[in-house]
């Protein structure tokens, strides 16, 4: 009996230990961060104020940057280049592609309080059109062939000549207000007061200009609290102008500054060493790459895509971002920007292998001449040798010397020729009188791929082809991705392109160059995707703060048992 009530002494013992255990405890509190509104952030830009007017800053960096802060667009674009709304609220796009009816938001208003009607879209549109304005060129021409029509205060319809589902592109424009404009020449917008004064609809307000010795130094915005989306949690935003990228790094450590709007190379490696500056990166859609001339009978050889794939293999790109880019680029493998919707990563890629360069010349008949001689010749007599071509200035030189290096080592000349740009494009490019020719494809405005305008067999004569690329099946794909609005099948056929492009290799991608901002770590919310341009580093501007609550609530959790 005594064992027994001991057993059961026992028994109770640990039945009341399990049950204390499995009781309500409070764990460590970790206080949670919510951002509160205030503070005052401060950027540096490289450059210099022009005006504060969306249809005049295509030339300025600087005043884009301002601008994008200032003014709405209808659409905006995420960091795979998919469409977002801004001020539009819906979109309808008829079934032959041709018409697109949009409903503009009610509740966004102009900084003046006047509310944003479609008038307003219709007034910017116009704008767009005009000879006297400086407005690129193949916007002007788009615009000039669509009708735009006001169908009521919050509506209007957009009537495309034919289908063209990169449309979408060409609505990300800054919004003007008609009611302050709409009665000026175009002379008069040029130098208008309204450029000094800026009123836009965008999450802030022109405040006023920070000026010294008579010379505006910076701008000063101040968050806008009728703003349509969720207002900026940042009181007040001001960007201060630098000449170049020492003096902007040297603010920041000084103290003058917060963010840094573009670490260029030069202060990369520095800015790194700033314990409290946070960097995000970036890819740029600006592809460097080499054409080569598929129809110009003094290098016939440019006809043979072994050939061409040789001269790839034998490039050490990796070796051109490590030394001549300070690693800040990423290969590339097609004409299609890495991360876009439309990109297909399966595409063959590649790889840097001389030795097999050499095989793949050997096998096309091209050798040392028994009689001397370091360049690849054929039986007929032809030499791998040829002229390259690219823009003069520090950033081509080194490039187009580790180029010709490369090939050098594969028994193949490249005999260099630095030009002006204007000139090689008047010159080689647009008459296609080149050999081989080392440029940058700037895409950096177009987050719809859109390969057509360089690939496509239309466009070798009076077009972007300078490839003279004459191919049925890449053209087809690209003809039809531009007139379908499913996305889904575009994603296909641009799959497709790619696929062929990398079979056919017309030209030689490089490689993209990477786009890094530097924020200083008392500024948090701060995220980036890709760049489609500077003032994308923008896109979540209103979820950044600076001060925060903490929440030290203790929470009460049932512990395990």
């Amino acid at each position: 009996m005594v064992w027994q009530i001991v057993i059961v002494v026992v028994a109770l013992a640990a039945i009341a230990v399990l049950l204390f255990s499995q009781q309500p405890t409070l764990l460590p509190v970790t206080p949670e961060v919510v951002p509160s509104s205030g503070g005052v952030y401060s950027e540096a830009l490289i450059g210099s104020f022009n005006r504060l007017n969306p249809v005049l800053d295509y030339t300025n960096p600087a005043d884009q940057d301002v601008g994008r802060l200032i003014f709405s667009s209808l659409l905006r674009f995420d960091d795979r280049g998919l469409p977002v709304n801004d001020l539009v609220e819906s979109m309808g796009i008829s079934q032959n592609g041709q018409n697109y009816n949009i409903s503009l938001r009610e509740d966004a208003l102009w900084h003046d309080g006047q509310p944003v009607t479609s008038e307003d879209v219709i007034f910017t549109v116009d704008l767009l059109r005009s000879d006297d304005l400086p407005v690129p060129e193949d916007i002007r021409s788009l615009w000039q062939t669509v009708e735009a029509e006001a169908l009521d205060e919050h509506t209007l319809q957009f009537r495309l000549p034919e289908p063209f589902a990169p449309f979408l592109d060409y609505l990300t424009f800054g919004i003007l207000p008609q009611h302050l404009l709409g009665d000026l020449s175009t002379a008069e917008t040029i130098d208008a007061q309204f450029n000094l004064q800026p009123v836009g609809s965008g999450p802030y307000h022109f405040d006023q200009f920070l000026v010294e010795d008579d010379q505006i130094t910076g701008v000063a915005l101040s968050a806008f609290e009728d703003y349509y989306d969720e207002p900026a949690f940042i009181e007040q935003f001001t960007f201060k102008y630098y000449p170049d990228a020492n003096a902007v790094l040297a603010a920041y450590q000084d103290g003058e500054v917060l963010g840094i709007s573009q670490v260029r190379n030069e202060i990369l490696s520095e800015a790194l060493q700033e314990p409290n500056l946070n960097m995000h990166s970036g890819q740029v859609p600006l592809l460097s790459i080499i054409f080569l001339n598929l129809d110009n009978p003094r290098v016939p050889f440019f006809q043979e895509v072994e050939i061409r794939r040789a001269l790839l293999m034998g490039l050490d790109r990796p070796r051109m971002i490590t030394q001549l880019n300070d690693g800040q680029a990423t290969l590339a493998h097609g004409p299609i920007f890495p991360g876009s919707w439309a990109y297909y990563d399966g595409i063959e890629k590649i790889e840097y292998d001389p030795e097999a360069a050499i095989q793949i010349l050997r096998a096309a008949g091209y050798t040392i001449p028994a009689s001397g001689g370091s360049v690849r010749t054929n039986e007929e007599g032809q030499s791998l040798s040829f002229e390259l071509v690219y823009p003069e200035g520090n950033k081509f030189e080194p490039l187009a010397q580790a180029i010709a290096s490369d090939w050098a080592q594969l028994g193949v000349e490249a005999n260099l020729l630095a030009v002006n740009p204007d000139e090689l494009m008047a010159g080689y490019l647009d008459p296609r009188t080149y050999e081989a020719a080392l440029v940058d494809i700037n895409l950096t405005h177009s987050p719809d791929p859109d390969p057509y305008p360089f690939w496509d067999q239309a466009q070798i004569t009076g077009g972007q082809n300078y490839a003279k690329w004459d191919d049925r099946q890449a053209s087809e794909y690209l003809e039809e991705a531009r007139i379908q609005l499913d996305r889904a099948e575009r994603v296909r056929l641009y799959n497709n392109f790619q696929v062929r492009f990398a079979d056919e290799l017309p030209a030689l991608p490089l490689f993209y160059p990477i786009y890094n901002f530097g924020i200083d770590q008392r500024v948090n919310g701060v995220t980036m995707g890709a760049i489609y341009e500077p003032s994308d580093r923008f896109a979540n501007v209103t979820k950044w703060f600076l001060i925060a609550e903490r929440s030290l609530e203790p929470v009460q959790t049932e512990a395990s048992p």
